[in-house]
């Protein structure tokens, strides 16, 4: 309502304005006709009643006009999440309440809330803004540490991005100090969960009767640490070297090899006692020895 008659009231004002600039004098027959100061005033004055109008309220709503609903925040997936006490800063009435165990414990209010947690000396963390009613959980300090540590960590490894490939090239012929200090670089590579492409390569003029895979097979075996393949061994260079990928072993993995070394245990069966004959017993088996010649016999 305020919106229309403002308008009215300009209008009357436009046109009691409306009067041409330009004089009817001869020289002004030579110029091209001028707009008269009325109709740029009412251009202007249209043009910032359609800014205005947007602040204002639209009729046929209640209370005569209807507000303007405010946008709401778009939630971005890929927004970094944090975990943290929100304190006494609880915007809504009712919330869902878990317990410092993570124990359901209702829809509380939010006085009962703030009273719970001067009773308890526990803060208030948010779990799910997003639902309704939102859900919170009561915690200790420690307990928030706890979470912040696990959440930076699982947001580290996703930074990360793909897994890291390191590369490892072996000669045949190597010395057996050599190739355990290389091991041993693989294994330290394996417990940080990286892969590992592992190359053996024959030395210029060598030979062997035993193929290159086989050998690269036979010092994989010997690392350390439980290990996994990506690809298994295979001759590459028209069979003048072998590679292969390792990684980390499965949980999956490490439950089949448990497996198998409880089924066959790597201790050798001991030897049981020869059993005796039968029909001979243990007293006549045993046999007498003769001792030394008596002094008395001998003279």
């Amino acid at each position: 309502m305020s919106l229309g008659c403002l308008r009215l009231a300009l209008c009357h004002a436009v046109r009691a304005l409306h009067q041409p600039v330009c004089s009817s004098s001869p020289a002004s027959l030579l110029l091209p006709p001028c707009r008269p100061l009325g109709g740029y005033l009412s251009a202007y004055l249209g043009v910032a009643l359609q800014q205005w109008s947007r602040f204002c309220t639209e009729a046929g709503g209640p209370e005569g006009g209807v507000a303007i609903k405010p946008q709401k925040k778009k939630h971005n997936p890929n927004a970094r999440v944090t975990i943290g006490s929100v304190g006494r800063r609880i915007f809504q009435p009712r919330v869902q309440l878990l317990g410092e165990e993570g124990e359901e414990l209702g829809v509380v209010q939010r006085q009962e809330v703030l009273k719970m947690m001067d009773d308890s000396g526990l803060k208030l963390v948010v779990v799910n803004e997003r639902s309704n009613p939102p859900v919170y959980r009561l915690m200790t300090g420690k307990q928030i540490h706890e979470e912040q540590v696990k959440l930076k960590e699982k947001q580290k490894s996703k930074t990360t991005g793909s897994v890291q490939v390191k590369e490892l090239t072996l000669y045949s012929g190597i010395a057996s100090h050599d190739l355990e200090n290389k091991l041993k670089q693989a294994a330290s590579w394996l417990e940080k969960k990286h892969h590992i492409k592992l190359t053996l390569r024959a030395k210029h003029g060598s030979s062997s009767e035993t193929a290159l895979n086989t050998v690269l097979d036979q010092m994989v075996e010997k690392i350390s640490v439980p290990v996994g393949f990506v690809s298994t061994s295979r001759l590459i260079s028209e069979g003048r070297a072998a590679t292969c990928i390792l990684r980390p072993p499965s949980t999956k993995e490490l439950a089949k090899a448990a497996k198998q070394r409880t089924q066959n245990p790597t201790e050798p069966p001991r030897p049981e006692p020869p059993r005796p004959e039968p029909g001979i017993t243990e007293s006549t088996a045993s046999t007498s020895v003769p001792g030394p010649p008596k002094d008395s016999e001998q003279q």
